[in-house]
């Protein structure tokens, strides 16, 4: 099946016109994949094929429910990982304490997340990633699609400090010069 999605991915970034630029650290087994601007549903398409491309195997949450039947295999295929968001363990564990979990569990593990959380210009990124990350004592990694320049790509790897608003000023300062889908909604 991999095969199939590089192919694909090949194919898209052919037609589209699209690069890759950099690539992911051969060294890392677990990392939070920070994927920023977020501003439309293009951006999916994009980044799951240059991680493709890139043989990453990238991950993503999404709810339990939507993972049935032929959707949920091709979800899953693409990385999704269900989440129970309604259940009992969801009540007792924030989305964070479940990723955390995930990357205890598993030898390898890159789960790509959006900070701003929403395809809208965020005044305030949530703060999640950056929790994941420090409580599974993994770095973060940022992963970039440069509209502009029709380029996706792989920037620096970021380990947490500790100081939360440091080190978002280290990863906004690095997304800024990336021109989103809708660039007003972007990276400030």
């Amino acid at each position: 099946m991999k095969s199939f999605w590089k192919a694909l991915s090949r194919f898209i970034f052919w037609l589209k016109g699209w690069q890759l630029e950099g690539g992911f650290p051969t060294d890392l087994k677990k990392a939070v994949m920070i994927a920023a601007p977020h501003t439309s549903n293009w951006d999916f398409l994009y980044a799951r094929a240059a991680f493709f491309l890139m043989e990453v195997p990238m991950k993503y949450t999404i709810k339990k429910e939507v993972m049935v039947g032929p959707l949920g295999w091709l979800l899953a295929s693409l990385g999704a990982i269900p989440v129970d968001r309604g259940s009992q363990g969801m009540r007792r564990h924030s989305l964070v304490d479940v990723m955390a979990m995930e990357f205890e569990r598993r030898e390898e593990l890159v789960i790509l997340v959006t900070p701003e959380g929403t395809r809208q210009y965020a005044t305030k990124w949530k703060s999640g990633f950056y929790r994941v990350a420090q409580r599974a004592q993994v770095p973060m990694v940022m992963g970039y699609l440069d509209y502009k320049r029709k380029v996706a790509g792989v920037g620096p790897v970021i380990y947490p400090t500790g100081d939360y608003e440091a080190d978002l000023r280290k990863i906004k300062d690095f997304f800024r010069d990336k021109t989103a889908k809708y660039p007003e909604q972007g990276v400030r």
